[in-house]
């Protein structure tokens, strides 16, 4: 598909989405989100499309929303302004929701709203020389776009507290330490390295990851119980389908299970 602000580009079975304003350090604008959303939803729907790698054009992997394209925060005033942070989340909220694995290979700095983005995805690929970065506490305001309630979850509270109102930096080590990135990747290789990622992924049955990705997802909030009967009722919709028993039957056969997505 041909976007003004997306690279979008199909590798075996991977959608490589690369956000392309290198000279704002891939900040988004209107367009740009709304070229996220149009990318989002039509990855949702191809049967064909096994992972989704989004990684940025040039050395920034992204730095978020471009602020000089919002006007002036303060005249569009606090209604106006939750309505332009929903229209944010709601992009990211897509992501997490996408029922295949998602991955951001960052390239380099993902600060603020780009910490966010790469939040959103299931697996975070990380180049030795990028890092991450909450700048908010600076200019007065907090992460609103899932900085604050999913970095939490990642880190737990100390550390979300520590990156948050501390505004520390973030490099690969420390974040790989942290459980914020998946792998730690040479300088220039994160999209090769999330591509082998996803390679490996595409080993298992695709309805069986986005079914674990759904139920995972939705066991972050919700109580034990509740997450044990999500998990009874997902394995119960997996168990009809044609990949079960192509698992099955390639498991006794000692061969590679052909994998339809059905």
């Amino acid at each position: 598909m041909s976007y003004e602000h997306l690279l979008s580009e199909d590798r075996d079975g991977v959608r490589v989405l690369t956000l392309n304003r290198p000279q704002k350090f891939n900040s988004w604008n209107a367009a740009m989100r709304a070229e996220m959303r149009d990318a989002v939803e039509d990855t949702a729907m191809a049967t064909g499309i096994r992972a989704l790698i989004i990684t940025g054009a040039g050395r920034a992997f992204s730095a978020g929303e471009d602020v000089s394209e919002m006007g002036d925060l303060t005249e569009m005033g606090t209604r106006g302004f939750r309505a332009v942070a929903r229209g944010i989340h709601s992009v990211f909220d897509l992501i997490e929701a996408l029922e295949v694995p998602v991955i951001a290979a960052v390239n380099g700095v993902a600060a603020g709203g780009g910490f966010e983005l790469a939040l959103s995805c299931d697996f975070r690929v990380i180049a030795e020389n990028a890092r991450f970065v909450m700048p908010e506490a600076k200019v007065g305001l907090i992460p609103g776009s899932g900085g604050c309630s999913r970095l939490v979850h990642y880190v737990g509270l100390g550390r979300a507290k520590e990156l948050v109102m501390l505004s520390r930096n973030v490099g690969a080590d420390d974040a790989k330490a942290m459980g914020l990135a998946t792998e730690v990747a040479p300088e220039g290789g994160a999209v090769d390295a999330a591509l082998e990622l996803a390679a490996e992924m595409s080993a298992f049955a695709p309805l069986a990851l986005g079914m674990a990705k759904t139920v995972l997802n939705t066991c972050t909030d919700v109580d034990h119980e509740t997450g044990r009967r999500l998990e009874r009722l997902g394995q119960s919709v997996l168990k009809t389908t044609a990949d079960h028993a192509e698992g099955a039957s390639a498991f006794l056969e000692r061969r590679t299970p052909d994998w339809q997505g059905r």
